[in-house]
């Protein structure tokens, strides 16, 4: 079994947007308010650039594309952009338990330090047990609200990492 988290190309795209939207499907994410249903989504590679301090990551099971996860910018209600987001962390059935969700969690979070931002945000769904988990393993905290500007108002548990920007 070999594992390669690599970022995200355009080739990349038809697989990772059926993946997005399978893994939405299986646990009730599906249309307006959720990740699967972004305008993004049928074009990732298009909308994730270091120039504009976002990164999206595939992650490839034995030569395979079976998930991804990526970071972008998220502006808060007083306009600071120092927080990102963490954005469609998907993985299909076959590849969980595998550790590829902690791999592609911590390249993220890596990115985001490098890259200056002094907290991570994320939303997700209360049905979202293992990805809840792994969250919280990872240092995230429950919201009891979702961030002024969230663009997913279909989730139900909002999240935040401090992160330690030397």
């Amino acid at each position: 079994m070999m594992i390669v988290i690599r970022p995200i190309e355009s080739s990349d795209d038809r697989k990772i947007s059926n993946i997005i939207r399978q893994v939405g499907a299986e646990f009730g994410a599906v249309g307006e308010g959720f990740g699967p249903g972004d305008a993004e989504v049928a074009n990732m590679s298009g909308h994730y650039h270091p120039s504009q301090r976002s990164r999206y990551y595939v992650a490839l099971l034995d030569g395979e594309v079976v998930g991804g996860g990526g970071i972008a910018p998220f502006t808060d209600a007083k306009g600071s952009n120092r927080t990102c987001e963490l954005r469609k962390l998907f993985l299909l059935p076959q590849a969980r338990r595998l550790g590829i969700g902690k791999r592609l969690l911590a390249q993220c979070l890596d990115d985001a330090k490098s890259l200056g931002y002094h907290a991570c945000y994320l939303d997700t769904l209360a049905n979202m047990h293992a990805a809840i988990n792994l969250y919280q393993q990872y240092g995230f905290k429950h919201l009891d609200a979702p961030m002024a500007a969230t663009e997913h108002g279909g989730c139900d548990v909002w999240m935040l990492k401090k992160l330690d920007v030397s």
